[in-house]
């Protein structure tokens, strides 16, 4: 293995366990608080906490073992259930964002509407459809051997060593990655863009409401009033910093390796072999930011993540504080 191999192997460890750690605790944060899970988008959320955690366990070990061995790892069979895995986990979790986005636009375009539009019925009606996109191109993809070991990028997904299907193949590509790739980043452009223009709209409001307060205050203290202005310069870049962050995570895990897979299809164009390793491990790292960007830093999860923490410390607390106390009367003289 030369540096650059062992500085990627290093990189999907590091993926592994970052990705593994923060989906359970995900999972965790929503088995514990029951106000999660009566959320709508607590089931999205569930959803693509499934996906990432299925895919932390099942594909990126394999493609660890393929980048460190540079052969296949199992027989054909199994490269072939572990790549019907990586085309439905893959596309499952893209579709299950774009339905975020969905709920948020609803949430925030249409707040009175919001719990008539999205019940949890209508989200599983959502999440139904998500399965069924993604097991529809997995099962074609299998069905006509399309999927098996890809030495390029080290992993068990689509590929197609026939030369006699490589037409077919080449439309299905393309017809795969514009109803998966394509299809959420045009969802999540439309949504979260209206999400922003509504969230500026309010956000003038209350600069106008502000600024008329402030010039009715005129005894107010220049302090005071500059800590106002700062927070209306901050109220309007917390929209657009969580929209970007939305957007362009989607965009920069996702596209180099969509963008390679387009380019493969076209046998004149050279590869570099290190380059395709590092476009799978940065669709690898969206099941690592995933759990950051959509739940653990939202104030909810905080919170609950803070109520199981305090709960083990004081349970510990009281079982070390137990143990003490046994010992010294353990400790303490028997009467004759």
């Amino acid at each position: 293995m030369d540096t650059a191999e062992v500085i990627l192997s290093v990189l999907v460890v590091v993926i592994i366990i970052v990705s593994l750690l923060s989906n359970i605790l995900v999972l965790i944060c929503f088995l514990y608080n029951p106000e999660i899970r009566k959320q709508v988008p607590g089931l999205f959320n569930l959803n693509l906490t499934f996906c990432n955690l299925l895919l932390t366990v099942s594909n990126m070990p394999l493609t660890l073992v393929g980048l460190v061995s540079k052969a296949q790892p199992g027989g054909d069979g199994f490269c072939q259930i572990v790549g019907f895995l990586e085309t439905f986990l893959s596309t499952n979790s893209m579709l299950s964002m774009a339905a975020l986005s969905i709920d948020r636009w609803i949430a925030v375009v249409f707040p009175l509407r919001y719990h008539s539009k999205m019940r949890h019925k209508d989200a599983a009606f959502v999440l139904g459809y998500t399965w069924a996109h993604s097991m529809s191109f997995s099962t074609v993809a299998t069905s006509l051997s399309w999927v098996g070991y890809h030495r390029l990028y080290a992993s068990c997904t689509l590929s197609n060593p026939r030369a006699s299907s490589r037409t077919q193949f080449v439309i299905f590509t393309v017809f795969f990655h514009s109803f998966t790739f394509l299809l959420s980043f045009v969802v999540l452009c439309v949504t979260y863009l209206k999400v922003l223009k509504v969230a500026r709209f309010h956000c003038k409001r209350i600069d106008v409401i502000t600024m008329q307060t402030l010039v009715l205050l005129v005894d107010i203290h220049p302090s005071v009033r500059q800590r106002c202005l700062e927070e209306q310069k901050r109220r309007r870049q917390r929209a657009t910093r969580k929209i970007s962050t939305f957007i362009g995570t989607f965009m920069l895990c996702f596209a180099p390796y969509v963008i390679t897979r387009i380019v493969e299809l076209f046998p004149a164009v050279p590869i570099n072999p290190h380059w395709g390793i590092v476009s799978k491990c940065l669709t690898y790292s969206k099941a690592a930011c995933d759990p950051f960007v959509y739940s653990l830093l939202r104030h909810q999860y905080k919170k609950t993540c803070t109520d199981i923490m305090n709960r083990l410390l004081k349970r510990s607390s009281l079982n070390a504080s137990g143990r003490r106390h046994d010992n010294q009367g353990n400790s303490l003289p028997t009467a004759e």
